[in-house]
């Protein structure tokens, strides 16, 4: 079985937050699969269904962000799977709003719910999808990643949902490695004023083990 934990905060009120980017992606795969993520078990909602003949459990952690691995820790202990077989999904303000990294494995980054998944675990040989939210230098980050989403944001962050789920569709069809070099991409930088004359740099290729 392959388990997929989307990482964000339970309550109304966070539902459209930058920090719940987590949740949002369980929600777009749940409603694309017919699978219901309402049973409460292991501090979470789950809901489980299958992505062709493979089985998957989509998780929201109900423990509030900080408390993560609580709930990824007990499920990892009562199904017994392989960490390779967990996927987790969740916001980064390192990555510019619409970007999207996928790595096979490796730390938590500024990230305090995957510091709690790995510190639960004792483990960082797990995939995990990271969707970029960027950040302001004039808005507290606390307040930044649990505000909502500006007009501007908004497509870009719903176009890196949709990619999300795809990728993680190609995971389970075809490994976390396809996943990586189909689905890891750039946010689209801003064009430049018609008729400047700029110089390109060189395009450096992308590496799959960014911290």
């Amino acid at each position: 079985m392959y388990i997929i934990v989307g990482l964000g905060n339970p309550g109304k009120q966070y539902e459209q937050t930058r920090h719940n980017m987590g949740f949002i992606t369980i929600d777009q795969l749940a409603e694309k699969h017919s699978i219901s993520v309402t049973k409460l078990k292991h501090k979470a909602l789950v809901g489980e269904g299958y992505f062709g003949t493979k089985k998957v459990m989509l998780v929201k952690p109900q423990t509030y962000m900080n408390l993560s691995g609580q709930s990824v820790r007990e499920i990892m202990a009562y199904y017994k799977e392989d960490i390779e077989h967990l996927m987790v999904v969740y916001d980064d303000i390192d990555l510019e709003p619409g970007a999207l990294r996928i790595r096979a494995k490796g730390s938590a980054g500024t990230h305090n719910g995957m510091r709690s998944i790995l510190y639960d675990l004792q483990e960082d040989g797990f995939p995990r999808i990271r969707l970029g939210i960027g950040k302001n230098p004039q808005i507290p980050l606390d307040k930044y990643v649990l505000g909502g989403f500006t007009k501007e944001e908004k497509p870009l962050l719903e176009e890196a949902v949709t990619k999300a789920v795809q990728a993680l569709e190609c995971w389970v069809d075809s490994g976390i490695n396809a996943a990586m070099n189909a689905y890891n991409t750039k946010a689209e930088k801003k064009k430049k004023p018609a008729g400047e004359d700029a110089k390109k740099e060189p395009v450096k290729a992308e590496e799959t083990n960014e911290q």
